[in-house]
């Protein structure tokens, strides 16, 4: 478990947590950087609770005690004050000691864990309802920079079989988030972003906001910037053993809500991905190639 998957698990549970939990919950959500600098007892006076309280809420959280859930957090606070640079070299002296195939095992598992963290009942919950909400949208307005571009292109390519339903926002030509201006209530704005989280994505997200348009945020903490202005928030790990983090959890969180917009569509939908397929192969936009005869490689038949 990382810190990451402590806060999900207290975002998912938070309502069922009685008084004094409650309390210290939100206090660890609102305050990261306390819990991994300060102690128990410092922490326990400034969220209001007794000591005991923040001992009982790690346990209940499936860690052994307090301690573990401050190491958690110190962890994740070490690796945003080194940054990329500073990653980069841990990673160096990880890969210099354990060698390349240890460093790439450990970078597939980490992603790998990443993604099936998605089948977890919060996860499904949090994708379900913002596909949902995606389903009954006119328009659902994509926006990502950075890393998270390429989440963004590849949920819009997705929907783009079922119609117009997504335009892409800041593709590159300049217009940044011109398409916006045709956005009204009950259109959906689906931002992703990851720590250390973009700026522009942050407002972007804010002016959506107040334009009416429901926020659908992909990104790896309940407590980032723009999960704060969302309608739904998908949360997904992103830590890796590499200097950079990784967006596989991203990438297949993106996927399975274009899937699941699709399903929601009935008919339209199947409607629009035939007539997309009808154009894809009447332009031949993808090259068809038949079986190779095996007397080209030289082999009798």
């Amino acid at each position: 478990m990382d810190r990451a998957a402590v806060a999900d698990r207290i975002a998912s549970s938070f309502d069922q947590l009685p008084g004094q939990l409650g309390v210290a919950a939100r206090y660890i959500l609102d305050n990261p950087g306390d819990v991994a600098l300060l102690s128990m007892r410092e922490q326990a006076r400034r969220a209001g609770v007794q000591p005991w309280t923040m001992t009982r809420l790690a346990k209940r959280l499936g860690l052994e005690g307090y301690e573990a859930l401050r190491q958690l957090h110190g962890e994740a606070l070490k690796e945003k004050a080194l940054g990329f640079s500073g990653k980069a070299g841990a990673q160096v002296a990880r890969q210099k000691q354990g060698g390349s195939h240890a460093l790439a095992r450990d970078i597939a598992a980490a992603s790998a864990a990443q993604v099936a963290r998605l089948g977890e009942p919060a996860s499904l919950d949090a994708l379900a309802e913002a596909a949902e909400t995606m389903a009954a949208a006119r328009r659902i307005y994509c926006f990502g920079l950075r890393s998270s571009h390429a989440i963004a292109a590849q949920f819009a390519y997705a929907m783009s079989f079922l119609g117009e339903k997504a335009v892409l926002l800041g593709a590159g030509d300049g217009t940044g988030l011109d398409a916006l201006r045709h956005g009204r209530g009950g259109d959906v704005f689906f931002v992703t972003t990851v720590a250390p989280y973009t700026t522009a994505s942050v407002e972007a997200a804010r002016y959506a906001r107040s334009l009416g348009l429901a926020v659908i945020a992909l990104t790896d903490s309940p407590v980032s910037p723009v999960a704060a202005l969302a309608d739904h928030a998908i949360c997904i790990g992103t830590e890796s053993p590499s200097f950079l983090h990784t967006m596989s959890a991203a990438f297949t969180a993106a996927e399975i809500l274009a899937a699941l917009v699709a399903g929601l569509g009935g008919e339209t939908a199947l409607d629009a991905i035939e007539r997309a397929e009808r154009q894809l192969s009447d332009l031949r936009i993808h090259l068809s190639q038949s079986a190779p005869r095996a007397h080209r490689f030289g082999k009798s038949r």
